[in-house]
């Protein structure tokens, strides 16, 4: 069943971040659970709730491309134009952190980020008002299968939660993650983990940009 948002539901995932909170919230690929990428606090709350490895980054996702590109002032012309065709899409984009922007999201390596921002079915399209970055991950326990629905979701992450938005059913399949850091010095890229979007969709992509 489709479960279409609301501009209620843009300002309550938006409140709830701001307030140090913990969300689940539906995407383009899978259900995540996301916080505020500056809060530290909140950032260690989420791991314990996934039970996830406290070195393991987690990306930053925005929910439209304009906001990252204001805010991401230090990304090179070249990460800008490959921003600008691949995204939004169902895509992790690993890149260089040169301002080592989002910390708590980083964890160990504060010189890399990730990157997402969804391309959103119109069912899902109110959240693209959600103006702030949060700190997200699929919403599941560490090492566990991703959740296409509400009901797939452990019980302990969902009654933890500060905030659980239903999207309905989701594809399921998670974003694909590809390594752009090389990307500026010498237009290399690599595919770390191939989901929800195929490798040649980039490599067509990223190859039209000369």
């Amino acid at each position: 069943m489709t479960s279409i948002l609301s501009e209620s539901d843009a300002s309550r995932l938006r409140d709830c971040v701001t307030a140090g909170g913990v969300a689940v919230f539906p995407t383009d690929t899978v259900y995540g659970v996301c916080c505020d990428p500056q809060d530290a606090d909140a950032a260690r709350r989420l791991y314990e709730l996934k039970g996830r490895p406290a070195k393991r980054s987690s990306a930053v996702m925005f929910f439209a491309l304009d906001p990252a590109l204001e805010l991401l002032e230090d990304l090179s012309e070249a990460d800008r134009l490959a921003l600008s065709v691949l995204l939004p899409g169902p895509l992790t984009l690993i890149l260089a952190n040169r301002a080592q922007r989002f910390t708590p999201a980083c964890r160990s390596d504060p010189t890399t980020l990730g990157l997402r921002v969804p391309r959103l079915p119109e069912h899902l399209g109110a959240l693209e008002a959600v103006e702030v970055p949060v700190m997200q991950s699929s919403a599941n326990l560490s090492g566990q299968p991703d959740a296409r629905t509400l009901a797939e979701i452990p019980d302990t992450l969902l009654e933890a939660a500060d905030l659980v938005i239903d999207g309905g059913e989701l594809p399921g399949r998670p974003s694909t993650v590809i390594d752009l850091r090389d990307y500026d010095s010498t237009r290399r890229w690599h595919v770390l983990r191939e989901g929800a979007l195929q490798a040649d969709v980039v490599h067509e992509a990223l190859a039209a940009l000369g």
